[in-house]
């Protein structure tokens, strides 16, 4: 995404941060067009309280989800392990990326620190990252386990590694907000008014060496971290089905019954996973990549509402993983109640001893002391 700003005084153009990664342009258009779009309370309580929701289901669930993977032998395959990891990335959404954007929002500058303002948007284009390529992940160890049984499939150990790389790639891919992303007031510096409010003010913006290094990049990443990455997604799993639909008009019911409908289950499940993820992430693509090419298409207001929605709903893509698994997972859905069971049981006892009169304690441990005597004797 890019925003250009213009005062009689000033030609500056501030571009925001990449089509997977923006975080700064919301506040930027709002710092120069306060007089003209004044800020709606509404508006800013929706956002708190949206994002706020969003932190709260997205790290809880995901925790939860990673907690119980983790807990359950059974349960580390690689499927679960990748699913883990996707949860993992979300989780890191949440602490960061999330809190930084509404305080950004509340505030009319930047009060975060130079760190923050280069590692939040690489923390956020990592984390991108890290989950589209898990979800290829999960699509290519599916379509290798259906369409090839007898070949060879991945073990937990290779999953570790998958993980391992994806984290990796990740940090070079995002690489360029570490050293395009700047702390800067120079934009506050030459506007004409009487009294000059925002002289003092930071804001995070990016520098790039050019708008062709910025326009490559943000292209690049469009390509490779939302379009081909899905297009590849939903191949192996339109194979996927085509062979299971194959397998059921060749198999007796017993037999469909018992493999190739819990495999299609669990394929439902996990492409209902990547379906919400491109659906949550398409408008802000689309927005970004629109002010990419052509900036001015919307009115600085409107930009900074249709940004917030467009960044909201995206942001949302991390209570996706733990929603989907928990409606449609029945391993999942019993080991939490089995998990939550247990919590219950040891807060029941730990309130029921506590309730133990104590004079009942004491009578107890002086019978058991004459018990022994007795059987000593």
């Amino acid at each position: 995404c890019s925003f250009s700003t213009t005062d009689s005084s000033m030609d500056f153009s501030v571009h925001s941060s990449s089509s997977s990664c923006n975080l700064c342009c919301l506040k930027t258009s709002a710092v120069f067009n306060t007089s003209q779009c004044p800020p709606s309370v509404g508006g800013a309580t929706f956002l708190i309280v949206a994002y706020s929701a969003v932190i709260a289901i997205g790290l809880l669930g995901n925790a939860g989800l990673v907690f119980i993977i983790a807990r359950q032998q059974e349960l580390r395959n690689v499927t679960n392990i990748l699913i883990a990891n996707l949860s993992c990335s979300d989780i890191l959404m949440c602490v960061v990326c999330l809190p930084v954007t509404v305080i950004y929002t509340l505030m009319d500058r930047w009060v975060l620190g130079e760190a923050l303002c280069k590692v939040t948007p690489f923390v956020q284009c990592m984390s991108v990252t890290v989950s589209i390529f898990s979800l290829v992940l999960i699509a290519l160890e599916r379509h290798q386990l259906i369409l090839h049984p007898t070949g060879w499939s991945p073990a937990a150990g290779h999953s570790y590694l998958a993980v391992g790389l994806t984290w990796l790639v990740a940090c070079f891919i995002s690489l360029p907000f570490l050293s395009f992303n700047i702390l800067t007031n120079d934009p506050f510096q030459n506007i004409s008014l009487p009294a000059n409010p925002f002289r003092d003010h930071l804001i995070c913006m990016e520098l790039w060496p050019s708008d062709k290094h910025r326009l490559a990049y943000t292209t690049s990443l469009l390509l490779f971290q939302y379009c081909l990455p899905l297009l590849l997604v939903l191949l192996c799993y339109l194979r996927i089905f085509l062979r299971l639909r194959r397998r059921r008009s060749t198999q007796d019911m017993l037999e469909r019954s018992r493999r190739t409908r819990g495999a299609q289950r669990i394929n439902v499940m996990l492409l209902a996973i990547v379906i919400a993820f491109a659906l949550c992430w398409l408008p802000l693509n689309v927005f970004n990549t629109l002010f990419d090419w052509h900036h001015q298409a919307l009115p600085d207001c409107q930009h900074d509402a249709v940004f917030s929605a467009c960044h909201l709903t995206a942001m949302a893509s991390t209570c996706i993983n733990p929603v989907v698994y928990g409606f449609l997972n029945s391993n999942f859905q019993r080991e939490l109640k089995a998990t939550l069971q247990r919590c219950q049981c040891g807060n029941r006892a730990a309130e029921s001893y506590e309730s133990f009169p104590l004079s009942t304690k004491k009578c107890s441990i002086l019978l058991l002391i004459t018990f022994n005597m007795l059987n000593n004797t």
